[in-house]
Formats: C-alpha cells, sequence, structure tokens
C-alpha cells in the first residue's frame, strides 16, 4: 500500500465549484495512473476510471455540503484505488440524502441503474437522482460505503464517503 495523498479544498473568495471538481479529479487520475504509463490502454483505462470515480464523489460533496471545506483523500495498491471524502452537510439535507442512499444501495446496482435512468426519462426536471453513485457501482464495480457523524456545530453532520473501484495492474 502507497501512501495517502490528501487534498484540502478551501471554501474563500473563489467559493467552491463545479470546476474545481474537474481539476481536483483531472489530478489524482493523472497522479496514480502514472504507474500504467508503460501501456497506453492501461493508462486510459486507469486515469478514466480514478477521474470518473473522484469527481462524481466531489461533485456530491459540493452540491450537498454546508459552508466550509472538502478533504479527499486516496491511495491505491495493486488491486484497488481507494477514495475517502470528508464533508460538512447540513442537517436539513443529511435525511434527503441517507434517503436516497436507502434507495439505491438495496438491490443489484445494474437493476437500479435501468430503473433510475428510465424514471429520469419519464421526470426529466427530477433532482438527486443519485445516477452517479449507481453508475459508479454498476459500470466500475466501486464499493461505497457513507458514516453520518456530528459535527462541531450542532445544525452540521460531517459526512465520510468511502469508495474503492478494483485496478487491474498488468505492467508494473
Amino acid at each position: 500500500m502507497e501512501g495517502v495523498s490528501r487534498v484540502r479544498l478551501f471554501d474563500g473568495p473563489l467559493d467552491l465549484s463545479w470546476r474545481h471538481c474537474a481539476t481536483t479529479s483531472d489530478f489524482f487520475a493523472d497522479l496514480f495512473a502514472l504507474r500504467f504509463q508503460a501501456s497506453r490502454n492501461d493508462y486510459r483505462e486507469v486515469h478514466h476510471s480514478i477521474g470518473y470515480l473522484v469527481n462524481e464523489l466531489i461533485e456530491n460533496a459540493v452540491k450537498f455540503r454546508a459552508q466550509g471545506e472538502i478533504v479527499i483523500e486516496a491511495s491505491m495498491d495493486s488491486e484497488h484505488f481507494k477514495l475517502k471524502v470528508l464533508n460538512d452537510v447540513d442537517g436539513d439535507d443529511v435525511s434527503e440524502f441517507q434517503s436516497l442512499l436507502a434507495n439505491i444501495t438495496v438491490g443489484d446496482p445494474k437493476d437500479l441503474l435501468i430503473q433510475r435512468i428510465e424514471a429520469n426519462a419519464a421526470n426529466p426536471d427530477m433532482a438527486g437522482s443519485g445516477l452517479g453513485l449507481l453508475t459508479l457501482m454498476s459500470d466500475y464495480g466501486a464499493r461505497m460505503a457513507w458514516i453520518f457523524s456530528t459535527a462541531d456545530e450542532s445544525d452540521r453532520i460531517c459526512l465520510e464517503t468511502y469508495a474503492s473501484i478494483p485496478i487491474s495492474q498488468t505492467h508494473n
């Protein structure tokens, strides 16, 4: 297991936004895909998978966060890329997010993904569908976990999101 790389996205004059998600996910994908550069196909596959995972989880953190920083920690061993994203969530948003998680973590991710795509097609204005998380679980083999705990401020909850995706390392 390699060391952990940690990035903190601070809220400030520029305000955390979508552009920070893409830039940060590209950074992690570039950093962790380097060991695969001997094979162009392996490199592109690993780079894409890591970039998609990181971007999706940072976008969720930006979308659902309370004011404050987002901390991203990543590591990779010979078989898995592992990611942890920490951010605070307003207490009001927690139950809605927990309800979404309850709906997308019961059953086969491929079946649930199809159901969600169909539901979104029928109702294009539907928000918070969980499609990104379901795609990670269904198409990328992501294993996901979430921990909700009391933050320092009473109206906030600290959310820790964990994800792991398989990485096939054919070239060392």
